[in-house]
């Protein structure tokens, strides 16, 4: 009789045991990076992906079968568990194409210069996931620390899919979908992939406490002259202000956007944003030049009372410069965040801008960085004076200094941990 029963209770266990690994194979890919024996994972989510026939074929869906609001499938890395998301302040950028090393490139900048922990939402084309895991992982643990990662797949809306992609430019349009993908995030700033920080993502981030009861992004305008911006001589639709604001640098309150309804040109009632997109799409495309850029300018030029508008060193680009200066807040306080449109890092056509690029690119984290990064740049941008943003240098590394000086103070200090 005990013989019987030992052998039930065998059988009992090992099924027990078998269903317990047949859930964890279903429910999770473990795929190890680093091999640094440290026990880090990264996690392939499969738990949204019921609609698949085989579960053991490793694949993902394109962009027309998929919807922001479904997660199905995204790649989270954990940095040891030390980052403390509460604590911490989100930064996305979108990277599709040839724009993996610009990408990179201002990951470097944020996290070199950053206070707070960082929690970074990586938004790029499938083949390049794995380039960006393997770079990031590369980085001394000191700087690894800082952060953690999470990067998604691009998604757009099932309806209109291919209409979305390839508006204005591959994946722009990609950031007016983040607070529908984002769910869970209350507060974020994005960027461009061509963007640098010269001042720490702090003190953006710090402007947060600035909203009032009705705001809910913030952003700098596209021009500062009226008689030379695009938007007032050009565009075909509305705009907000005088000169329209400029995308490439957004902070958000996402749970404020996602609460808003939105005045609008089309209803009587107020729209909620996922509600809004579409429409105004298929309302002004024609109109349009600047893709998602001229739907946020629609969007709060109807609601000028969500929007923040803050000086033109949060978001410095050629135009403020190529034909004289004309960002009176950067002549004051210096450039905070450096936005290389255009292309202007890779040609030859405004070698300030290019210089800087260059500088935090080939900056190894290891070096000191005032010796190593800051030096050697203001030697390059000496070469620059004879373009009229080079006639500006001192403006490239007047916050940057100060930034820099401070990474040296603080480099043996914990990161908010």
């Amino acid at each position: 009789m005990r013989r019987y029963i030992r052998a039930f209770l065998a059988c009992m266990l090992f099924a027990v045991f078998s269903a317990l690994y047949v859930y964890s194979k279903l429910f999770y890919s473990d795929l190890s990076v680093g091999g640094r024996g440290l026990g880090e994972k990264t996690f392939l989510h499969r738990a949204a992906a019921s609609k698949r026939s085989d579960i053991g074929q490793e694949t993902r869906r394109g962009p027309d079968e998929t919807d922001p609001g479904d997660q199905h499938w995204y790649i989270l890395r954990k940095a040891e568990g030390r980052v403390r998301t509460a604590a911490a302040m989100h930064l996305a950028v979108v990277a599709c194409g040839q724009r993996l090393q610009e990408t990179l490139t201002m990951l470097k900048s944020a996290v070199m210069l950053s206070i707070k922990p960082l929690c970074l939402h990586i938004f790029a084309e499938d083949q390049l996931h794995a380039s960006f895991i393997e770079a990031l992982e590369s980085w001394p643990g000191s700087f690894r620390s800082r952060f953690n990662y999470t990067l998604y797949p691009i998604t757009f809306p099932r309806e209109n899919a291919g209409e979305w992609k390839k508006l204005f430019k591959p994946c722009a349009s990609q950031r007016l979908f983040l607070p529908l993908i984002l769910k869970e995030v209350d507060s974020l700033v994005y960027v461009d992939s061509d963007i640098l920080f010269l001042q720490p993502v702090d003190a953006l981030w710090s402007l947060l406490a600035h909203f009032n009861a009705t705001q809910l992004a913030a952003m700098a305008p596209e021009h500062e002259e009226p008689r030379i911006a695009w938007y007032s001589r050009f565009a075909r639709h509305p705009y907000y202000g005088r000169t329209g604001i400029n995308s490439g640098v957004m902070l958000m309150n996402m749970t404020r956007i996602r609460a808003t309804y939105f005045k609008n040109d089309m209803t009587s009632v107020g729209l909620r944003w996922e509600e809004l997109l579409m429409p105004l799409l298929q309302k002004y495309k024609l109109n349009m030049t600047w893709g998602d850029q001229d739907l946020l300018n629609i969007i709060f030029h109807h609601n000028p009372e969500c929007l923040l508008e803050v000086p033109c060193h949060w978001n410095y680009r050629p135009d403020h410069c190529i034909y004289g200066s004309n960002c009176g807040s950067a002549e004051e306080e210096g450039i905070f965040i450096l936005h290389g449109n255009r292309g202007v890092y890779h040609d030859l056509k405004q070698p300030a801008f290019r210089a800087v690029y260059d500088a935090i690119r080939q900056y190894s984290f290891r070096e000191d960085p005032v010796s190593s990064l800051l030096v050697p740049l203001e030697e390059e941008l000496l070469k620059t004076t004879r373009s009229y943003c080079g006639k500006s240098h001192v403006l490239f590394t007047k916050r940057l200094a100060h930034s820099l000086a401070n990474v040296n103070r603080d480099a043996q200090r914990p990161h908010g941990w």
